[in-house]
Formats: structure tokens, C-alpha cells, sequence
């Protein structure tokens, strides 16, 4: 299940609440601890040195119990700071030895007052060296409820936060300093007690899924997916979106696409149908669902606005609308039970809400309501950092895989591609909030597994790896 996003007082109440019930904190700091070194042994190798900076709290007791886990693995440097001024040296000191990581365990989510000055420069001083940071549960320094720094706070490479996320850290401004962000949820704490309408998507959510096909299934049992894509000079869009589909192998997939890239698109595909897009025509059945809009940028397309507008109220059938065609919808209700979707980043997201992109980052959450809510309910994938899943009404779902080297081109063409493919199938159909959670988090899963093992990806390759890490 996924784990709710809470606030550092909801946390508090969720300790006290499991010793309550007889958990105990050394039992949960333990485990902590062996979380900690196996995150921390697999962001090292063999022979590396790990310095471990302990502070005088429950997070330095977390460092300390990794310290006993990493014993005999990894060379390995505990430094005691209880004081910035005295112990500043010994840093300096580690430093030198340059450390492959550094385990930051200064402050937790108790830090409610701003650094000093010796703090901060110890801190400035740790973020000059530019090392590979793991921090425990909260970057020290870090406001885990605004995800403000209070004076300075350590920029982590990955922060390892535990239970569950505190809302802070998701902020926009909160992300040079958290980095990669992983929750440790399984600690030896009650089942949260708390509810919340943002929820951290766990890995473990896709257990099983998508299911198992029937020994006697057959392409018409898995959809035919239509995409309506590509057009001058964007023929590549087209492709890309319909090789990602591809991957979720449903059972056919049709590109429609304008005659003046046909061939172009065509010649690339093979098991993939292709055909010109005719709107004067009826419009062929038995689709199972639509994608439109990858690579649909030309000037001849004006007609394409009053299609889409149409397929998008009056077609049974899951459609997803993505890229220029975004901005072809109206704001028309969409009947119950109809499955629609769009995909925008950041920069598409602030042309439908006609406000600049730093206010949607500001408060992704309200802007994604409000996509939905102007669009129908629809689901709304709100792309960027920390995707964002959901509609007007109901949980939103953050989603915890991907990384910055997504950020290329055709990048956007594959994760709708990869999701419509789904949605095409009737199976996958009945819950369209997992399935598209589950798209997205492959996506991002295959970016991370690519950035882990080959730093020069590129998109294609990220095709060829969609769906098959785990």
C-alpha cells in the first residue's frame, strides 16, 4: 500500500503511538540502522571509505547503528560532532581522506530553531567538498515541513527518510537539497495511524501487476490501441510514443498519421500498423483506445482541434491526450466512467492554467486539481520531479522513480505511449489509477536502472527497457 505524506507533528504522533503499543525505540533505531548501511553499501563498492557523521540525536543514533551494520564491509569512519567549532577540525581531517560517501546524521526533524553560525559553516563546509551525501531521514539543516533551509542545510545526494515522507521535503525548493528521495517504511512502527490525500507510491504496490494473461488469450483479448501522431518534422514523436506502446504489448497498435510523414513513419515500424489519418471520414471501430497529440505540431492541423474535442467527449474507449494537443481540449464534462487522461509537464500545465510555470511548481498539487477539474475529472499525469498522478477528487499519487536525465527529448512521447498501450487493454482497464501509476513508475524505473548501468543513454534505449525492471 502506498504510505501517506504526513507533517513532522504527525510523525511525532506516530512514534509515540508505537511505543505505546510496545514497539521499542532501540528495536526501530536497529532496524533503521540496517537500512541505512545496505543503502549505503550499495551506493559503494569494495575498498571505498564511508564517513558517517553522527550528531548527538536519534539521528545520530541511526548512523551509529548503520556503523555497526557496515563493519568488516565497507573502510569505514564514525565521527562524533557534538560541537561544530571543536569538531570541525576532525572533519577537515576526514575530508582529506576524500570518502566515496559521506552518511549526514547531524540533525532530524527535531531541528526547530535556525543554525548558528559555527553550524553553518560546518554544513557550507561539507556541501563545499561535493561528496556523494546519504542523509538519514531528513538533510540536516532541512525544515522538514516547509523544505526551507534554516540558516544552511546539507544537499544530499539521496535522502533516506523514515515511515513515511514529511511534506516538506517533496517541495520544489526542497530538491537540490533531498536528491534522489526513498522512504525506509518498514522499521518496526505500527501501521501509520495517519491519513493524507497525497500518498507515497512503494514498489510494492505492483506486486502481481499487471496480472497474469490467460493461457488461452489471443490479441483480441489485449485492445487495439490508435495513436494519432507525427507530422512534419516531428515524425519522430509518432514512433517513439508507438515503439513505447509496444512495450505494454497490447494486442494491435494502428499509428494515423499525416500523409506528409506516412512513409517516414511507416518505413520504421514493422509489427506496428500505419495509416494516413483521414478526419473527413467516419472514424474506423473497434479501437480499444486513443493517444493523440506526439509530434502534432503543424500549422494544417487546425482541423485536428475540433476532432479531438470530439473524441475526447463523445469515445467510449480510454483517451489520452498529450503535447500540442492539450491545447485543442475543452473544458467539456466528461460522462461517468470514461477513462481520460493528459500528460502535461510543468511548461503545459502553465499554458492550460494561464499562470506562469513557477507558480505550478509552486503548489503542484492545486494545479493538478485544478487540470482535472477544468478537463472533466480527469486523470492527470503532472509530469517533472516527483511525478504527479491523479484528479479533481480522490488521492494523488507521488511517484518515487525516474531521475534527470529523463529530461530529453521524446522522453514524454514514450511515457504516453507506454500508458495508452495499457490503458488499451481490457484487463487493465477496470482500475486506471494503478495501471497509470504503474506506467509511470516503470518509466522512471527504467531511467534509473539505465543512469545506474550507462551514463549516456538515450531515449531509444530507455524503449527498450520500459516494463522490464523490477
Amino acid at each position: 500500500m502506498p504510505v501517506p505524506v504526513i507533517s513532522v507533528a504527525q510523525m511525532r504522533e506516530w512514534e509515540k503511538a508505537s511505543w505505546d503499543a510496545g514497539r521499542t525505540e532501540a528495536e526501530v533505531i536497529r532496524q533503521v540502522g540496517k537500512v541505512v548501511a545496505a543503502r549505503a553499501l550499495s551506493l559503494t563498492k569494495a575498498g571505498d571509505t564511508v564517513l558517517l557523521l553522527a550528531g548527538k540525536g536519534h539521528n545520530g543514533d541511526d548512523v551509529r547503528a548503520a556503523h555497526e551494520n557496515l563493519a568488516g564491509q565497507r573502510v569505514t569512519e564514525l565521527l562524533e560532532v557534538t560541537s561544530p567549532d571543536s569538531d570541525l577540525a576532525k572533519l577537515e581531517s576526514a575530508l582529506a581522506r576524500r570518502p566515496a560517501l559521506l552518511v549526514d546524521g547531524l540533525f532530524g526533524i527535531g531541528l526547530n530553531r535556525p543554525l548558528d553560525e559555527s553550524w553553518m559553516a560546518f554544513v557550507k563546509r561539507i556541501n563545499h567538498e561535493k561528496l556523494l551525501v546519504l542523509a538519514v531521514d531528513v538533510p540536516s539543516g532541512l525544515n522538514a515541513d516547509t523544505g526551507e533551509p534554516m540558516g544552511a542545510a546539507v544537499e544530499a545526494s539521496v535522502t533516506l527518510t523514515v515511515g513515511a515522507p514529511k511534506q516538506g521535503l517533496l517541495r520544489t525548493e526542497a530538491a537540490d537539497y533531498v536528491g534522489c528521495f526513498e522512504v525506509a517504511h518498514a522499521v518496526g512502527l505500527i501501521p501509520c495511524p495517519h491519513k493524507s490525500d497525497l500518498l507515497w507510491t512503494l514498489p510494492e504496490d505492483f506486486v502481481g501487476f499487471p496480472p497474469r494473461r490467460p493461457a488461452t488469450g489471443h490479441k483480441g483479448n489485449f485492445g487495439h490501441l490508435a495513436i494519432i501522431a507525427g507530422s512534419l518534422g516531428y515524425h519522430g514523436a509518432a514512433v517513439l510514443a508507438a515503439r513505447a506502446a509496444q512495450r505494454a504489448q497490447p494486442g494491435l497498435i494502428t499509428v494515423l498519421t499525416q500523409e506528409s510523414v506516412y512513409h517516414s513513419v511507416a518505413a520504421q515500424l514493422q509489427a506496428v500498423m500505419v495509416n494516413v489519418l483521414q478526419l473527413q471520414t467516419p472514424f474506423p471501430p473497434g479501437f480499444g483506445a486513443f493517444l493523440i497529440g506526439p509530434g502534432l505540431v503543424s500549422p494544417e492541423l487546425a482541423e485536428m482541434k475540433i476532432s479531438v474535442r470530439r473524441f475526447w467527449r463523445d469515445l467510449s474507449e480510454p483517451v489520452l491526450v498529450d503535447a500540442t494537443a492539450l491545447d485543442w481540449l475543452a473544458s467539456d464534462p466528461i460522462l461517468k466512467n470514461k477513462v481520460r487522461v493528459i500528460t502535461p509537464h510543468p511548461g503545459e500545465a502553465a499554458r492550460l492554467l494561464k499562470m506562469p510555470s513557477k507558480n505550478v511548481q509552486a503548489d503542484r498539487r492545486a494545479a493538478l486539481r485544478e487540470l482535472s477539474r477544468r478537463y472533466g475529472n480527469c486523470w492527470v499525469v503532472l509530469k517533472g520531479h516527483q511525478t504527479l498522478i491523479g484528479r479533481d477528487t480522490g488521492d494523488i499519487f507521488v511517484n518515487p522513480s525516474g531521475n534527470p536525465h529523463l529530461a530529453q527529448g521524446g522522453s514524454g512521447d514514450a511515457l504516453a505511449g507506454f500508458i495508452a498501450g495499457l490503458l488499451a487493454q481490457p484487463a487493465l482497464q477496470a482500475d486506471p489509477a494503478k495501471t497509470i501509476r504503474y506506467a509511470v513508475w516503470q518509466h522512471g524505473l527504467a531511467a534509473d536502472h539505465l543512469q545506474m548501468t550507462r551514463r549516456n543513454w538515450v531515449v531509444e534505449d530507455l524503449i527498450e527497457t520500459l516494463g522490464n525492471v523490477t
